[in-house]
């Protein structure tokens, strides 16, 4: 059976949702990237001077970027989700003759979509501050791409799991949040402490974030190879948990 329509309409839906109300998307990052980049890259970065080789606001670029394709790509799979459960609009999937594995590609797209196009709202912008030239364009899309499918899924699961709309604010709030700030968005790991640096390198969002800005400076604390290994692990673990999720019905048929 050919699937290929119920993909297209569950990503079309995923897609409308968010660009109808885009003044509440898309607005929103595009006003918080210009004071980041005014206020830390132009007034605090010139007292910071060069980190690496690349000036402050050069260097502090590729890690707003990244934070807003996280963000994004998450919060909208987890609320799109979660209000089909709330609305019961979810027994319409689960009686349709689809597959869990479309579904999910379904929602999943969504986010994947919303947190690239947020992403390239605030390359646009920090373009008014600073010059973009690109290190390594395959480096730079395909961990774009691969960070914002990982958080897409997180995002799933969350929406899954949670049984209030409080559920699904805790994990942005008090774990993502928190891990984008001390991923090495705004400063390089080893301007930190020792202990710190150690702690650091046990944020799966620096790696993230550090293999961006290679693909964007050629600057990165972290290998590579590793920050490849570890996403694309996060990936495939993600996606088999969520499809579990899925065939057991948790927190959906119940």
């Amino acid at each position: 059976m050919n699937y290929s329509i119920a993909l297209k309409t569950l990503v079309v839906k995923e897609v409308y949702r968010f660009v109808r109300i885009w003044p509440q998307t898309l607005l929103p990052p595009a006003i918080t990237t210009a004071l980041y980049f005014l206020i830390f890259g132009k007034l605090i970065g010139g007292r910071i001077g060069d980190i690496h080789g690349v000036t402050y606001i050069d260097y502090i670029v590729p890690g707003v970027i990244l934070m807003s394709v996280i963000s994004h790509s998450y919060s909208n799979v987890v609320s799109s989700f979660y209000s089909t459960k709330f609305q019961r609009n979810i027994e319409e999937l689960l009686v349709a003759p689809i597959p869990n594995v479309v579904i999910l590609l379904g929602y999943v797209s969504g986010g994947i979509i919303r947190g690239l196009l947020v992403g390239l709202v605030v390359a646009l912008i920090s373009l008014l501050f600073t010059p973009i030239v690109i290190h390594n364009l395959a480096i730079t899309l395909s961990v774009a791409l691969m960070t914002a499918t990982l958080f897409s899924l997180a995002g799933f699961i969350n929406a899954v799991l949670a049984e209030s709309f409080d559920d699904i604010s805790i994990i942005p709030n008090f774990v993502l949040t928190p891990l984008s700030y001390l991923g090495g968005v705004f400063y390089a790991v080893d301007m930190l402490p020792p202990l710190w640096q150690t702690i650091s390198l046990g944020n799966p969002i620096l790696y993230m974030i550090n293999a961006f800005r290679f693909g964007l400076t050629g600057v990165t604390d972290v290998d590579i190879k590793l920050a490849y290994l570890m996403t694309g692990g996060f990936i495939a673990t993600l996606t088999l948990f969520s499809l579990w999720l899925l065939y057991k019905g948790i927190g959906i048929k119940n």
